[in-house]
């Protein structure tokens, strides 16, 4: 246990911020002898001397500056505990866990997850990046508060987050470019697809696969457009992650007869939207936000040019 409280910190740094007892007596309404009455307990239970006077003041000593710094992070994280403590009186839930597809912008998730921090700092976020139905199951197995996906869940409302686009795109050199004409289904199927993983793990979808010959299966996709750059196959990539690619010339979209863009319908969707806590709906709150300030910039951006 320790022998030194924290008021008796909180006391000693009053002194020190303030210049002496009696400015800090009057700031922190305790009187110069309960402050000078503490100080001095502190210095005896340290067996150090922590201030020592310089005229009619008092400075830190070379260990009091070094003691001080240390207890101010003491004092800060109470200060800190109390705030999270009230906050859980309030309701607050002291963690939100969020499942959000990988083809959602990562862009709009970090504006979200930057928002919610400076809105809610105390509350911790578990962030689960998933593949098609990964997101649904967590919410039947009810870990997940928030689910971001572009997969209906059955027996729960979701609400329109936007829409995402796929593009077919490959390697500037990889051979179906080469063929210098709309490609089919044919085509395509004679070279390696590049799919990525549902995340599920008991029902799991392969969506968006043309039965190509060759088909390798990824867990991300950040793996598959590094795959793509290297020309090891062609896939449909979201707009949303193809930017720096395609202004580098990395890859390049497909031309194809039908398919070449498609489009998906991302969804919110609460676990229990009425027993949902104010940091859960905080955060769906800022996921709208975000979608919404980036559907604002594109407008902007196309209106210019």
């Amino acid at each position: 246990m320790s022998r030194v409280t924290l008021a008796q910190w909180q006391m000693l740094a009053a002194v020190v911020d303030h210049g002496g007892f009696a400015k800090a007596a009057e700031a922190i309404h305790k009187s110069p002898s309960t402050l000078n009455h503490a100080v001095h307990k502190l210095e005896e239970q340290l067996g150090v001397q922590v201030l020592e006077p310089v005229g009619r003041q008092v400075r830190l000593t070379e260990a009091g500056e070094m003691l001080l710094r240390r207890a101010r992070q003491l004092i800060e994280a109470a200060g800190s505990l109390e705030e999270v403590a009230a906050s859980l009186a309030q309701g607050l839930e002291a963690e939100v866990v969020l499942a959000v597809d990988q083809i959602f912008s990562p862009d709009s998730l970090a504006r979200a997850l930057e928002t919610f921090s400076l809105a809610l700092p105390p509350v911790r976020v578990q962030l689960h990046e998933t593949v098609l139905n990964g997101g649904i199951e967590m919410l039947h197995d009810k870990s997940a508060d928030i689910v971001v996906s572009g997969i209906s869940a059955q027996g729960f409302l979701g609400e329109p987050l936007g829409m995402v686009h796929f593009i077919a795109v490959a390697h500037p050199d990889h051979p179906l470019h080469r063929l210098a004409r709309p490609l089919n289904l044919r085509d395509l199927e004679q070279y390696r697809q590049l799919v990525v993983r549902d995340s599920a793990q008991r029902h799991s979808l392969d969506a968006g696969w043309l039965k190509a010959e060759q088909r390798w299966t990824l867990s991300h996709l950040d793996t598959s457009i590094d795959m793509l750059e290297r020309g090891l196959g062609f896939a449909w990539i979201p707009e949303t992650r193809l930017g720096p690619s395609l202004e580098r010339g990395r890859l390049v979209p497909l031309r194809l007869e039908a398919g070449g863009l498609r489009e998906y319908p991302m969804q919110l969707i609460y676990r229990d939207r009425d027993r949902a806590g104010p940091a859960t709906h905080a955060m769906a709150e800022a996921l709208r936000k975000a979608v919404r300030d980036d559907s604002d910039a594109r407008d902007t951006f196309e209106a210019v040019e």
